[in-house]
């Protein structure tokens, strides 16, 4: 095993070892927590104490941490240190309420660059690329994150921030970039703008390795992204509630995230029950931090749905590996009694290279049912025929009623119709149902 592949020696320790390190670093955890008014309530009324915690496998005994918690708690009730040792604060937009803040002691901040580095590390990233980040800075954690992630490496970095496509791509070519932090659905909208501007990626670029994330996407969209722009794209994911990015990532084989268990403790329950599922089978993620100082947070929910990946990986790795996410419990649609993820409409739409990469669902009531649309871009490549276009038409919503269940409408509209995800995440669902 080369050793050199790896950034931290913590990544190929054993099972066992993990095990030991990870329960030391909770007592400490829960010790931090108890600073917090919310959890010596929540431990009060568990009938609970820090000493009754005597392994790793009682972690079920503690308290639940959801976003409403921290919400209810805002700004500052979560702190577990005086907000004289915070030096910064992240927050989510809070369009919908009182946003989630997390606070960051200079410890947590050094800690989540090094997870950020470790990542980049793993996929072959070294002090000698030229790193953009084309995310958001400001309160939103991917910017920073991956910022002083690349940093540490080493690499010369590019803050280009979201949106822009034509600077975007004129500091690729012009810095010789070779390693970009992109969002899926804005990664394939830049691929579009390099073909509009007659820019061949492969020719006259120099991108090698593409870290994607913040928003679900299927390996059929991974797959459409290395193709378009002739890259590797490594599946990233993160959360501002964990740090930001950094919690978990694909190395080389591209068979799953390593999520990082000397930071993290991981758990995957029914949504329903809160049970416990055996690995393999998918449930809710929900992750415990073990070295996060200004705001500890114990068996916080994600809502995110994937499962634990069973059996070693190749890469020598011993932290397990989470698969790609199905979704989010709370971003799941019911229509006409069956549960649907945009993500399961994805999948099939990526399968036709007729397609573009951008879609649209829409549900709404007519005649007193419940009706789905999708809309979705035509690509560059497809014959300007009515019959051809009805035949098209025709295989998308047969392999979108094998797939949801249901039959949806099929719309395919020219290359440029819907809103892109330039600059931010793309909005995938338009819910216009009544409610009444």
């Amino acid at each position: 095993m080369d050793k050199n592949q790896f950034f931290n020696p913590v990544e190929t320790i054993s099972r066992e070892e993990l095990r030991k390190l990870q329960y030391e670093r909770l007592k400490k955890t829960i010790l931090r927590a108890l600073n917090v008014p919310f959890y010596q309530k929540a431990f009060k009324e568990k009938g609970i104490a820090a000493s009754d915690i005597r392994s790793i496998d009682d972690i079920t005994k503690l308290p639940f941490t959801t976003k409403d918690d921290l919400r209810s708690n805002y700004p500052f009730g979560m702190a577990a240190i005086p907000l004289k040792d915070c030096v910064r604060v992240h927050s989510s937009s809070g369009t919908t309420g009182n946003p989630t803040v997390v606070l960051h002691s200079k410890n947590d901040l050094d800690a989540w660059a090094e997870l950020v580095a470790r990542n980049l590390y793993m996929v072959g990233v070294r002090d000698t690329d030229v790193f953009q980040n084309t995310s958001g800075y400001g309160m939103f954690t991917g910017g920073l994150g991956f910022q002083y992630g690349a940093e540490k490496l080493g690499c010369l970095t590019v803050p280009a921030a979201a949106g822009n496509s034509k600077r975007q791509i004129k500091f690729m070519k012009d810095f010789g970039t070779t390693v970009v932090h992109i969002i899926p659905s804005y990664a394939t909208r830049l691929a579009e703008v390099m073909a509009e501007e007659g820019i061949d990626p492969r020719k006259d670029l120099k991108l090698k390795i593409f870290a994607i994330g913040a928003e679900p996407h299927t390996e059929e969209q991974r797959k459409r992204i290395e193709e378009m722009l002739g890259v590797k794209a490594y599946n990233s994911f993160g959360m501002s509630e964990m740090c930001g990015p950094g919690v978990a990532f694909e190395c080389k084989e591209q068979n799953g995230m390593h999520i990082w268990e000397d930071n993290v403790i991981v758990e995957i329950v029914d949504p329903v029950t809160l049970k416990p599922v055996p690995d393999g089978e998918i449930g809710e993620l929900v992750l415990t931090t073990l070295n996060r100082e200004a705001m500890p947070l114990i068996r916080y929910r994600t809502r995110d749905l994937t499962r634990i990946i069973k059996g070693d990986c190749p890469c020598g790795r011993t932290h397990r590996r989470l698969a790609r996410f199905q979704g989010r419990s709370d971003d799941m649609m019911i229509l006409k009694g069956v549960n649907i993820f945009p993500i399961q409409i994805e999948k099939i739409l990526m399968g036709f290279k007729e397609l573009g990469s951008n879609f649209l669902i829409t549900l709404e009531t007519v005649d007193n049912n419940d009706e789905m649309t999708v809309e979705v871009e035509l690509g560059e490549l497809f014959a300007d025929n009515v019959t051809d276009l009805k035949e098209l038409i025709k295989a998308i919503t047969h392999q979108l009623k094998d797939e949801i269940l249901i039959t949806p409408k099929v719309k395919l509209v020219p290359k440029g119709s819907l809103p892109s995800a330039e600059g931010g995440k793309a909005v995938r669902v338009k819910d216009l149902r009544k409610l009444f």
